[in-house]
């Protein structure tokens, strides 16, 4: 990227002559995407912004020596400036013109080169004095008059040295003026360890350079965050570690449940040093999916020890049994263990930023489940072989599965398969009514975070003056403090914040906009205050557009609902989008609805007249600059104090600049008549005009997004409701409709999974057909995989969860895990065959010897899921995969041999 980003700036360059006199040059923002996880305000009662700004920069020299820091970013600085406020009266009195006295100012404190001359041995420089040293040598400065008399710059004009007036940004931290400072990391440290060595030093600094009564707060500090966040994750792992093995020890009995235990704590340990071997971090991704694999990991282990325990138990060798064990479910364990990591596939080779956001979930699944296969093929019959012994009271095969329970599964089995018609129609109407109440499940994409934090954004009519923005902003801040639910709370007034989190996206610089970040003490005071701040945004500031929105976990937008009008003509666009805001206004559970275009603002345009002017030889740019210097102000100059660089601004007293009215009293310069004359003489008159303060374009075509959010959490109630209608807006010729927001987000995020999951899939039936080399075994694994659907509907309808995109991985996990178990049994059956038992006795024998396994591999896994419920990322997954896989493998234990039965037209016998 960064020689992408250096060869756009040398063709902007190139094609920068283009441009018409008097644009900005082109500017390249190549650091946007930079996350500065430590976001810190610095403040203090009676200190000025000069004071906040010097011991920001000495913060900043000693924190960028901190090992894996890699920069510290000042915001929200006001910077100094000298103002020389002198009437246009006194300047016509005296027939000066403002740009001769700032020639003065600007030669006065240049830096020039005198020579040098050699003085004996030396080469001495020469340096001229005069430069200024304070800004009240600015006032000695000699200005010459008409009638050639040298007059102080002083008498004349009010010379001080202030804070900018309108900066670009104001920032306050608990209504305090505040400095921020953002600190971001190096790739590939540990931000909790980096975290740690920052705190260490800032508690240095606060007792060194940082004055007293100046604090450093936090905004936001990821560390912390991360720290609480992997604690809270580890619990989870050691949570669902310990409940895995309570399953193992009850239903595989304590010798046999501690070595499986063994073998998974083993597989776990390979898992994290591959995974440090590679660089893959542990956070909320990688560490959730070690929890989903967790139940998985014990799979093959829990078929080669069963296997062995039963032939170690009727007297068989140990090597003899491990050797047979291995041989014949090796094969069938690796091509489920394959197909269960191709299950996760789509999500690895995914090249959005969803994918780039979830892939370390891929490659931890590859890692863990590809050690779970080599563990239980060598540690596993290794562990057996040493620690079961035969047991005397142990009968034949048959004998080990006599027991009540056993028997039970395998008369049901056996009646399905009697009535297998009937079995397989009740299923798939069980399958039908599923896929029709999968239609009922709320759709969404990405949950907010569980950080108590959120926003409150703030849109003034477009063109409102920075300083009425920061005004209403503090009445909402002061609101906001006011509450019990508030930490404390920071107020961004005319931009966005630094980017302090991966998922937050600044806004760009905007007069009319502000932001509040509010942080509660509790995630639950969100709820209870989010609606007390929209019901006073509505009472006290009932004209402007505010937005109340939570901190996301994932990708997404600030806008959930976004109809993108595109086509050459700004004047149709608009009135497009308007028809678009109307019909979300028209709906009861739309909110937040506004245009990105904005409002048009005003604009006071003096008619220039043209031959008025060159008889006078006043130009448009002489007339523009006498307008400026009346009002903002003129930069006249630079005054240089140590290495800080002010400007020197010359402007009219305020008395002059307060009424809109005493533009045509303003003086320009006139050089035919040497003497300055009222801008209302050069002009026609004034008028005032509404245009575009912005124009947006995407792929190189005008473009307006009108947008809305609804009401509750969801999108998808309301996206369905106004789509046809806005699409119903007849389009002129060369104008289009796109649909972005959340659609967009999840249609895209969904293409890209969806592009990978045809190669995935057909490597999974690949695989299967390979292992069992026909076609007949693969068909009836793979026609057991639409059923999912009906435990996927069951679980989400009945904790009303949401279809987002962790619960669609959940999905594909799911298929993986189906076909997994189902390649067990039916492997099974096939050997059982082949071994010479008749069809039917074979089916039901393998069906019973595999219960055990299938539903400790299935109880594992759910059981597993159960710490991921409480976390908001991954709860509608483990939703998906627990209720999913429960009901799938009940379907797998009868619906897979009542299929083989039918496929392969195996005859009922009573006898069986």
């Amino acid at each position: 990227m960064p020689n992408i980003y250096d060869e756009v700036r040398r063709k902007l360059k190139d094609m920068e002559h283009k441009l018409p006199p008097g644009a900005q040059s082109p500017t390249v923002v190549d650091d946007f995407a930079d996350v500065f996880g430590i976001y810190l305000a610095l403040y203090g009662d009676g200190y000025s912004y000069r004071d906040l700004k010097d011991t920001a920069e000495l913060i900043k020299k000693q924190l960028v020596l901190v090992p894996g820091v890699r920069k510290v970013q000042i915001g929200g600085d006001v910077r100094e400036e000298v103002l020389v406020e002198i009437s246009r009266a006194k300047l016509s009195e005296l027939g000066i013109d403002i740009e001769t006295i700032g020639r003065v100012l600007e030669s006065q404190n240049v830096v020039s080169d005198a020579g040098r001359i050699r003085v004996g041995d030396d080469y001495v420089s020469i340096w001229p004095t005069g430069e200024f040293k304070s800004v009240d040598e600015i006032g000695q400065v000699l200005i010459s008059s008409n009638d050639r008399r040298l007059i102080k710059l002083q008498d004349i004009a009010n010379v001080r040295r202030v804070y900018q007036e309108i900066p670009s940004t104001f920032i306050y931290h608990n209504g305090q003026p505040s400095l921020t400072l953002a600190i971001s990391m190096a790739g590939g440290v540990n931000v909790v360890a980096v975290g740690e060595r920052i705190n260490q030093k800032l508690v240095e600094l606060n007792n060194t350079i940082i004055p007293v009564g100046m604090e450093l707060g936090d905004i936001y500090n990821q560390p912390a965050e991360v720290d609480k966040s992997v604690a809270g994750f580890v619990n989870s792992v050691i949570e669902a570690l310990i409940i895995v093995v309570v399953v193992l020890l009850l239903f595989m009995g304590a010798k046999v449940g501690l070595i499986i235990g063994a073998v998974l704590l083993i597989t776990v340990a390979g898992t994290l040093w591959i995974m440090n071997m590679f660089g893959i971090e542990l956070q909320r991704i990688s560490l959730g999916a070690l929890i989903i694999a967790l139940g998985m990991l014990v799979d093959n282990a829990i078929v080669v020890a069963e296997g062995m325990m039963i032939r170690i138990q009727r007297g068989e060798d140990p090597v003899k049994a491990g050797s047979e064990v291995v041989g014949q479910t090796n094969m069938a364990l690796l091509g489920g263990t394959i197909i269960g990591i191709l299950a996760f596939s789509a999500i690895g080779l995914s090249q959005n930023n969803t994918g780039e956001f979830a892939r370390s979930l891929f490659y931890v699944i590859l890692i863990s489940l590809t050690l779970s296969w080599v563990t239980a093929i060598t540690v596993t019959p290794m562990l057996c072989a040493m620690l079961i012994k035969p047991d005397p009271k142990a009968g034949s095969a048959e004998d080990a599965y006599s027991g009540k329970g056993f028997q039970l599964f395998r008369s049901f089995v056996k009646t399905s398969i009697r009535f297998r018609y009937v079995t397989l129609g009740l299923v798939t109407g069980i399958f039908l009514a599923g896929f029709i109440g999968f239609g009922y499940v709320k759709n969404a994409f990405f949950p907010f975070a569980s950080t108590p934090m959120f926003f409150v954004d703030i849109w003034e009519v477009e063109g409102t003056d920075l300083r009425q923005t920061r005004d209403d902003t503090l009445k909402v801040d002061a609101f906001l403090r006011s509450q019990p639910e508030v930490a404390n709370t920071t107020a961004i007034v005319g931009q966005g914040a630094s980017r302090f989190t991966l998922v937050y996206e600044p806004e760009s610089p905007f007069s009319s906009y502000s932001q509040i970040i509010v942080r509660t003490k509790e995630l639950a005071g969100i709820d209870t205050l989010a609606p007390k701040v929209k019901e006073f945004l509505q009472q006290e500031l009932p004209d402007t557009e505010p937005k109340v929105k939570f901190l996301r976990i994932g990708p997404g937008r600030d806008s959930k609902i976004e109809a993108r009008f595109a086509g050459p003509d700004p004047d149709v666009l608009r009135e497009l989008a308007e028809q678009a805001k109307e019909i979300m206004f028209a709906d009861h559970e739309a909110i937040e609805i506004r245009d990105d275009w904005r409002q048009p603002v005003r604009k006071i345009r003096p008619i220039f007249n043209e031959q008025v002017g060159r008889e006078l030889g006043i130009t448009r740019q002489n007339l523009a600059n006498a307008l400026l210097a009346a009002t903002e102000g003129a930069h006249v100059g630079t005054y240089r104090d140590g290495i800080r660089l002010l400007p020197i601004l010359m402007r009219s007293p305020e008395e002059e600049r307060s009424d809109v009215a005493n533009l045509v009293d303003i003086q320009v310069w006139s050089p035919v008549l040497q003497r300055a004359v009222p801008v209302g003489q050069v002009t026609e008159g004034f008028e005032t005009v509404y245009e575009n303060s912005m124009i947006r374009s995407r792929n190189r075509a005008w473009t307006i997004i009108a947008s809305c959010n609804p009401v509750g959490e969801l999108a998808d109630p309301l996206f369905n409701r106004i789509r046809p209608q806005i699409e119903d807006i007849p389009l002129p010729p060369g104008y289009s409709l796109d649909w972005g927001g959340e659609y967009e987000d999840s249609v895209e995020a969904q293409d890209a999974l969806f592009k990978q999951l045809p190669q995935g899939f057909l490597m999974m039936f690949i695989v299967t057909v390979l292992l069992f080399s026909a076609v007949k075994q693969p068909l009836i694994i793979w026609l057991v995989v639409p059923f999912a659907i009906i435990g996927i509907t069951a679980g989400l309808l009945s904790t009303n969860g949401s279809f987002d995109f962790m619960a669609l991985l959940g999905s594909l996990a799911l298929i993986g895990l189906m076909i997994k178990n189902s390649i067990v049994l039916v492997e099974e059956i096939d050997l059982q065959i082949s071994q010479g038992k008749p069809p039917m006795t074979a089916i039901l024998d393998a069906a019973v010897s595999r219960m055990r396994p299938v539903l400790m591999a299935a109880s594992t896994t759910i059981l597993g899921l159960l710490p991921l419920l409480s976390d908001v990322f991954f709860v509608n997954m483990s939703i998906t995969m627990m209720f999913g896989l429960g009901v799938a493998t009940i379907l797998t234990l009868v619906i897979i041999p009542t299929m083989y039965a039918t496929l392969s037209r195996v005859p009922y016998d009573e006898n069986a």
